[in-house]
């Protein structure tokens, strides 16, 4: 009897990048299962596809924990783990504690319990990956967001350490984008200033993000890697 496929768990899939991989990998016939914070169009339109929706509030472990029983209750296994769920949020005075706490939970403290946590799921199915997907940001660090900037520096300490502890099982990888996208009502100097930061000086789209998911999944020697995905931001 042939099993059925595993599906693949993407955190933050309601809108933006994690909806497009979420599309994407359903028109490959892969199964989804997606967290969202909010109702959106974007959740509606994956439920319609027939993808999992699960809500979910990571700024906490209560939440979070709430968050890897729901899964569990959906599957027993897992194809890979996409960690997709992001919070951007800049310190102000007198909020900087709560603010540094929500980043850590968001970005580093949800991976790292959604892995331990599902790490027999994810042995459960052959090949495994688990990618964090974290931010070229860290490369240089951040004057105006530093708690954001070290949280997803964190989250790619937990690369290294995840894809150590879980070889040669599961490959453990992280993507590191920098622009990708604009925000709708993003000045056109915003854009031409953010454009001239890298060497390409384009304006990519959702779908690289997707072309370097479907890279890391498909590809069987690449474990404990960061993959860039900047335009060339890092060249003089």
């Amino acid at each position: 009897m042939t099993l059925p496929t595993a599906p693949i768990l993407i955190t933050g899939a309601g809108q933006r990048l994690g909806l497009h991989c979420a599309e994407r990998l359903l028109d490959a016939g892969q199964p989804v299962i997606f967290s969202y914070r909010r109702e959106r169009e974007g959740v509606a339109h994956l439920r319609q596809r027939g993808a999992i929706a699960l809500q979910a509030d990571f700024a906490s472990e209560a939440g979070i924990l709430d968050f890897i029983e729901q899964v569990k209750n959906h599957t027993d296994r897992l194809r890979a783990i996409v960690h997709n769920a992001s919070d951007w949020d800049t310190e102000t005075p007198g909020q900087e504690a709560e603010v540094f706490r929500r980043m850590v939970s968001v970005h580093m403290l949800a991976p790292y319990l959604i892995n331990l946590h599902c790490e027999e799921l994810l042995r459960r199915s052959t090949p495994a990956d688990i990618i964090h997907i974290g931010d070229d940001v860290t490369r240089t660090g951040s004057a105006k967001r530093p708690a954001y900037c070290a949280s997803k520096a964190g989250l790619d300490s937990l690369t290294l350490s995840f894809a150590a502890r879980f070889a040669p099982q599961i490959k453990v990888n992280t993507i590191a984008p920098a622009l990708i996208q604009f925000n709708e009502g993003d000045s056109a100097a915003h854009r031409a200033k953010r454009l001239g930061e890298s060497a390409l000086g384009i304006e990519p789209g959702a779908e690289v993000l997707y072309q370097s998911l479907r890279y890391l999944l498909d590809n069987p020697y690449v474990t404990g890697t960061s993959l860039s995905l900047n335009g060339g931001r890092h060249l003089p």
